[in-house]
């Protein structure tokens, strides 16, 4: 059985429920989900606007990591999906979620999942301060 249930790059909104139902598994005994949102400040400066931009290879690079964190970890589910696209303040920026045996897995593995997504896979975040400056923040840095 295949433990990556759902994986993609959107230009549309992220759905909660569809993630979460991706993940449903009799098996798992603990079931986490993390979800990024777009946050008002960064830097201690106010953001007014943002934009993520992939590189092609973003979703195969997500592929690698998520079959890495279900190698690594005794998972019966994995979920993770990432918007690209102009967002708001409050948008839903990113989704993973890990279903697992025991809790304990299912932390560990969905903060893996998180933290090298955000390192490995190669989506770039544009912001727009208030007070017109900007700024390129990449996930490969």
């Amino acid at each position: 059985m295949n433990v990556i249930r759902l994986l993609g790059i959107r230009d549309t909104p992220l759905s909660v429920e569809e993630v979460l139902s991706a993940v449903g598994d009799h098996a798992a005994g603990g079931t986490t989900i993390f979800i990024g949102t777009v946050r008002e400040q960064d830097h201690g400066k106010p953001v007014t606007r943002l934009s993520y931009s992939a590189h092609p290879t973003a979703e195969a690079e997500l592929r690698a990591v998520a079959e890495k964190v279900a190698a690594d970890f005794p998972v019966t589910a994995v979920a993770a999906v990432h918007r690209v696209g102009d967002l708001e303040l409050g948008d839903t920026a990113v989704i993973v979620a890990v279903a697992a045996p025991h809790r304990d897995e299912a932390f560990k593995a969905s903060r893996r999942l998180i933290d090298d997504l955000k390192a490995q896979v190669p989506i770039w975040k544009h912001q727009v301060f208030a007070d017109g400056e900007t700024e390129w923040v990449g996930a490969c840095e």
